[in-house]
């Protein structure tokens, strides 16, 4: 590789999303669309297609899905973790029929085989929890009442995902039963240990890993981070989950100054994973799949919302809640591309299943946040049309504690 064709391209390429990036603050909007059609711009088919770079990129990607997963796991406690599995598994369950079964059915109704229903359902069913947290502290709604609800079902999609993941590498692999069994196994085995040990004994390891030198700090964690996630990958599990597993295992100060001090490498590695899932897909292969992506966005936008509604109406949160807990849950992102990336590179679904991916992701991501606002105005306008009273509490449920009342959003929805 040319050394100085390779700083020209990659330096074009950082460049390029740093600007995306600063148009879509101005816009108040989601950068993730915006990297995404980057890496359309710069992949094979594109305008400007790379070569001397895009090995590095690769390599960039897959440290940026560990770090994404590292500081999502940062944000729950084990307690927590534990807390929102036995309150609202039911919740969760419903999320998973209501959003992964349409992903599935699509799959193979487009007749592409059994393999890629299993992934277009992940894709489908898991919202992002980046860009959900990012729209209610915009909008101001992380203290609403509806705002645990919705954070419950996204944990609960997180721990999920620790389970969906290494049963995905053993059916793209093509394991049989036995093998797909014991990675199972393996993988139920490595969260329950890690929950336990991150329970009993957290303080014991944020004590250990922590440093009051942010450098010391830095080169520990991250290090211990991609050395879980490589040993992850070599059992089968997802270097994804093993990261996410180091980020449930740290809490209180470590925790805190470890994010403080990943964000902007995660935010430089995940946009670079974005980029190369773009470099990998066609331009000219989406219009084929367009109107497919659309129709499944507009059909799992509904399911999304009725989840969101159904968990709110059964937390005893009022009718306005509910709506919003709905039209929150819209967006997708990082997880939707890392489960269609890991197939994509197993080469063991039909090629038009990474194409939709991105097409689909670029329509709710783009949706998303726009959901979260208006979803439930529209709600509000179209039951005083229908003359019907818009109730702002459940009826035939005991009311809630009383608390000030909500004000209304001004920010723009952004992610």
């Amino acid at each position: 590789m040319d050394s100085a064709v390779f700083l020209i391209e990659f330096g074009a390429v950082v460049l390029a999303l740093g600007l995306l990036g600063r148009f879509a603050v101005r816009l108040r909007f989601s950068p993730v669309p915006l990297y995404l059609l980057a890496g359309l711009l710069f992949g094979a088919g594109g305008i400007v297609p790379l070569g001397g770079s895009e090995e590095f990129i690769e390599v960039g990607a897959e440290i940026g899905v560990v770090l994404l997963l590292l500081m999502l796991g940062l944000e729950y406690t084990a307690g927590d973790l534990v807390g929102h599995l036995k309150t609202h598994a039911p919740a969760g369950g419903v999320d998973f029929l209501l959003n992964a079964v349409p992903g599935a059915a699509a799959a193979l109704l487009l007749g592409w085989g059994p393999v890629a229903a299993v992934v277009l359902a992940g894709v489908t069913w898991v919202s992002s929890s980046g860009v959900i947290a990012k729209v209610l502290g915009d909008l101001g709604r992380l203290g609403n009442r509806e705002s645990p609800v919705i954070l419950s079902i996204l944990v609960l999609e997180d721990l999920a995902m620790a389970l969906y993941l290494p049963i995905l590498t053993a059916v793209l692999a093509g394991s049989g039963w036995l093998a797909g069994g014991l990675t199972l196994a393996v993988a139920l085995a490595a969260v329950g240990t890690v929950l336990l040990v991150a329970v009993r004994y957290g303080r014991v390891i944020s004590r250990f890993v922590s440093s009051d030198d942010p450098e010391k700090l830095l080169l520990v964690v991250l290090g211990t981070t991609l050395l879980v996630a490589g040993v992850a990958q070599q059992l089968q599990v997802s270097a994804a989950v093993g990261a996410f597993l180091v980020g449930i295992a740290l809490s209180g100060e470590v925790a805190e100054n470890t994010h403080h001090l990943l964000m902007p490498l995660r935010d430089l590695f995940a946009a670079v994973f974005f980029v190369f899932f773009g470099l990998n897909t066609d331009p000219s292969t989406i219009p084929s799949v367009l109107l497919p992506a659309v129709v499944l966005a507009v059909l799992t936008v509904l399911t999304k919302v009725g989840t969101g509604y159904w968990a709110a109406r059964r937390s005893g949160i009022a009718e306005r809640g509910r709506w919003r807990a709905g039209g929150a849950l819209v967006a997708r992102g990082e997880f939707s591309i890392v489960i269609a990336g890991l197939a994509v590179s197993a080469g063991a679904v039909d090629l038009s299943l990474g194409p939709m991916s991105t097409a689909y992701v670029l329509l709710l991501v783009v949706l998303g946040p726009l959901a979260a606002r208006f979803t439930e105005p529209i709600a509000r306008r179209i039951t005083l049309w229908r003359g019907k009273e818009y109730p702002g509490a459940a009826p035939g449920r005991r009311p809630m504690a009383p608390r000030p009342v909500e004000p209304e959003p001004t920010a723009a929805a952004s992610d």
